[in-house]
């Protein structure tokens, strides 16, 4: 048996998932989902902002030039960024529990989710560009950089894009 739907292994999906759950049992289900992806990226993202808040308080800060000063300060924002909308579905189930909105808070948490997995493909393109430029040099780290970029989208935007249409045709 495949481990999602029944199927015998090697054999395609329908795509088709039945439960018997009611749509309240859905939404706590599909809570519990956004919830552990959070997790998931929450720990990362929070090292890489902390990272990042700490970088000018080293000694070599001082010898970078004004472009990866201002690189550094959109990195840093960026970070900020998508710790903050990881943050926002827990700050808003807390805000909002027990005034049965579960699903308007899926729905939302699912946007800034997705929305923060983009944005994280985006930052770790651009520290990786960061890094190139002061290790090596702005033309390498511009062509990584653009490498990188063209990866995150299509492992992030592409792929998911590429399976859906698969299921659903």
């Amino acid at each position: 048996m495949g481990v999602y739907d029944g199927a015998p292994a090697g054999q395609e999906s329908s795509g088709r998932y039945d439960r018997e759950e009611s749509s309240a049992q859905r939404l706590d289900r599909n809570w519990n989902e956004l919830l552990q992806e959070i997790r998931v990226l929450q720990t990362g993202s929070q090292i890489l902002a902390a990272f990042l808040v700490v970088l000018p308080f080293q000694d070599r800060f001082e010898h970078l030039d004004a472009v990866q000063v201002g690189w550094y300060v959109g990195l840093l924002l960026l970070s900020l960024l998508i710790v903050a909308l990881l943050l926002t579905p827990v700050g808003m189930h807390r805000r909002l529990f027990r005034r049965r909105v579960k699903d308007e808070m899926v729905k939302t948490a699912n946007t800034l989710l997705r929305t923060a997995i983009l944005l994280l493909g985006v930052l770790l393109s651009a520290v990786a560009v960061f890094v190139i430029d002061v290790v090596l040099s702005r033309e390498i780290a511009a062509a990584v950089g653009l490498v990188l970029l063209t990866l995150m989208a299509g492992l992030l935007v592409l792929l998911p894009h590429r399976v859906a249409r698969r299921v659903h045709s």
